[in-house]
């Protein structure tokens, strides 16, 4: 049985009805999935253990007409909004040959009303998933020690914004339970038009810190804000009516279409599949939580030593080198992360990872959150060999990905580390590493009398 729709009397003008053609196409090419990479992804996933990360990334498809090559740099991200004139030059011609192919049509009630449930649901799914992803802290997780002890000016100005937003866990909780809520008050009618109001602004804002802090995802983020614009339209002119004119505005009537029998029962199967997916997505991103990081290694460090050291005494070839800023190579402090990550503070030049950190990674030698967008260090995974005392270092940087040493450690005192071996053919070193007990008031807070 077809669904019933109650009419809409007036005749579009044709301005509108072309304008409307063109949205229309805009929108399925922005939603219905045409790219055949994202069915070949969606059959490749393990849904009996899919990492969290492959579902999210089925929730932000965009059509890619082509990729963009890494020699964009930092504007690779720019490069995708090329799709987006794709999709437009299509979606003109298309519209074009539907206006002449159905002239005797006055209006598309039908229509509009689809393109909006099409949208709801498809925004909702992206919000939610999104909301998600930082309700259980995936997104910006706590700054690793290395960040916070690396100069402010050796970072891209979107790990600052990660680092500062990341530092605070409970708000990056709040930030995503509002993505959470918006996303759900699309699923429901008779709230569209809160849940689409309250994404312009919340998505907004997130828009402009994507564009100018450099964190990517600038055209998603946009895209996002575009279908809620498309949603909000249709009460503009009665809350203008209400809030600016002040005067009174009554609900204009509902076109929609009246459900009945089996009909009826798939709109009840669709909202109940969108539900038990979105509680998949929040099943797995809640098994994706520490110690099973999604950014951030999860391979435990060295027992009890995870601090900040100041190098000592380093030795190359016999001779010490005095502690020294400028000198090409000396290690100046090495910070031993939780997890089994060790950075080197030095002069030696970095290649810079010019990523955002985003993706999953199942090896922590891959997992390059910690590193991106950053200079002044270089990190290094290790595999722990504690029978013999010994560390197997390789350098995680993709750049540096060839440097690979092991050292031989010893700790003859809680605050002590020793290192030994050879970290080039030509060089064996000898490093001692004093930890240095130090407070920070981050950890403190403000409230409780705190010694320096």
């Amino acid at each position: 049985m077809e669904p019933t729709f109650q009419q809409d009397a007036q005749h579009w003008p044709k301005w509108k009805l072309y304008g409307f053609r063109f949205v229309f196409l805009v929108l399925l090419l922005f939603i219905i999935p045409l790219d055949w990479k994202f069915y070949q992804e969606l059959f490749s996933i393990d849904w009996a253990a899919a990492p969290f990360y492959d579902l999210l990334t089925l929730t932000k498809y965009q059509p890619q007409f082509f990729a963009p090559a890494r020699p964009w740099g930092q504007y690779l991200e720019f490069v995708s909004f090329w799709n987006w004139l794709i999709v437009a030059l299509i979606a003109l011609v298309g519209a074009a040959i539907w206006s002449v192919a159905d002239k005797q049509r006055q209006s598309y009630p039908q229509l509009y009303y689809w393109s909006r449930v099409l949208v709801r649901y498809r925004l909702a799914l992206g919000l939610i998933a999104y909301g998600i992803y930082k309700a259980f802290q995936l997104q910006l997780p706590y700054p690793p020690l290395s960040n916070l002890l690396t100069n402010y000016g050796d970072f891209y100005s979107w790990k600052i914004y990660y680092q500062t937003t990341g530092i605070s866990p409970k708000y990056e909780t709040f930030l995503g339970v509002v993505e959470i809520l918006a996303g759900f008050l699309l699923l429901y009618r008779r709230t569209v038009t809160f849940g689409a109001g309250l994404i312009i602004g919340f998505m907004g804002n997130i828009v402009a810190v994507n564009f100018y802090y450099g964190l990517g995802e600038q055209s998603y983020s946009l895209l996002l804000v575009l279908f809620a614009v498309y949603l909000f339209a249709q009460d503009v002119p009665r809350l203008y009516q209400l809030l600016v004119s002040e005067k009174l505005a009554v609900a204009g009537k509902v076109i929609g279409p009246v459900f009945r029998g089996n009909l009826k029962r798939l709109k009840v199967a669709t909202q109940a599949l969108t539900l038990i997916f979105i509680v998949f997505l929040g099943v797995k991103a809640y098994g994706g939580r520490q110690p099973a990081a999604y950014k951030l290694p999860r391979t435990p460090g060295l027992s009890e030593a995870a601090g900040r050291y100041l190098v000592t005494e380093y030795i190359v070839n016999g001779d010490t080198i005095p502690y020294s800023k400028s000198h090409p190579s000396r290690w100046q402090e090495v910070i031993f992360e939780e997890w089994a990550t060790l950075s080197v503070k030095s002069n030696r030049p970095v290649i810079i990872d010019k990523s955002n950190g985003e993706g999953y990674y199942e090896d922590d030698i891959d997992r390059n959150y910690e590193l991106a967008g950053i200079a002044g260090r270089h990190f290094y995974h290790y595999d722990q060999d504690t029978v013999n005392h010994r560390l197997l270092l390789q350098n995680k940087n993709s750049h540096h990905r060839d440097e690979v040493f092991t050292l031989d450690y010893q700790r003859p005192a809680d605050s002590i580390i020793t290192l030994s071996g050879r970290i080039s053919p030509t060089d064996s070193v000898h490093i001692t590493l004093q930890r240095m007990d130090k407070k920070y008031l981050m950890n403190e807070g403000r409230r409780r009398p705190v010694k320096i």
